[in-house]
């Protein structure tokens, strides 16, 4: 799943990306905004995956957004003018696609991105090493090597790391869409482990390698074996 953030001043041009968006089940919309600070914002909420960005838009352009942000998303320009073009791929963006968006490219612009994406992963080792949640209005990085499991309690969930217990504020649900689902399952509605951190496996319950047990939900016993191998 990527977490996808629109920023564009034209309401019409948001229209036209989030009906192409709807034809990809992994892209999912955490954010329409209609100006830089609106996207700084969003971005401090939501770890962004893929941001589509508007180059013209009033006070703070798109350009300038992408500079100040110390961490920029993999990101894909769409404007109406040519002549920026050079100067986004000076920035490394994905792709940049001329206004109106037509399905054919924006799909082409989608599969260069999970390319560089994978490859930023392959690059990592394979695996994605980290998560970023926000925890106390600031915005904190997890090892998931590191974390045990995540417990969801309302509008929260309860992180369970080796360093210490946190309560970020997000849904287990938006947690399950930005973890890689070959390294942690759900195994109740309020639970979601590293599977490498399973130590033992019960009808009921498993046990974690920090000696907490965790139940299993009468609707997840089907999964078989935990244990990762």
């Amino acid at each position: 799943m990527l977490n996808v953030l629109i920023v564009d001043d034209e309401p019409p041009a948001h229209e036209v990306l989030l009906h192409h968006c709807r034809a990809y089940p992994e892209l999912k919309v955490v954010g329409q905004c209609y100006n830089a600070a609106q996207a700084l914002a969003v971005a401090a909420k939501f770890p962004i995956d893929l941001m589509f960005l508007d180059v013209q838009m009033p006070q703070f352009g798109g350009l300038d957004l992408l500079r100040g942000l110390q961490s920029p998303p993999l990101t894909v320009i769409v404007s109406a003018h040519r002549e920026h073009a050079l100067e986004g791929y000076d920035l490394d963006v994905v792709d940049y696609l001329l206004k109106p968006v037509s399905i054919d490219r924006f799909a082409a612009a989608v599969e260069k991105a999970k390319r560089r994406l994978a490859a930023q992963v392959a690059q990592a080792g394979g695996k994605a090493e980290d998560l970023v949640l926000k925890v106390d209005r600031t915005q904190r990085r997890f090892r998931l090597d590191r974390i045990s499991c995540f417990q969801a309690q309302g509008n929260f969930v309860k992180v369970w790391s080796d360093d210490a217990e946190s309560l970020a504020t997000v849904t287990l649900r938006q947690v399950i869409e930005s973890l890689p689902g070959d390294r942690f399952v759900q195994v109740h509605k309020s639970f979601v482990v590293n599977r490498e951190r399973i130590a033992e496996q019960r009808t009921g319950a498993i046990r974690l390698d920090t000696g907490m047990e965790v139940p299993i939900g009468r609707s997840y016993r089907n999964l078989g074996s935990l244990l990762s191998r």
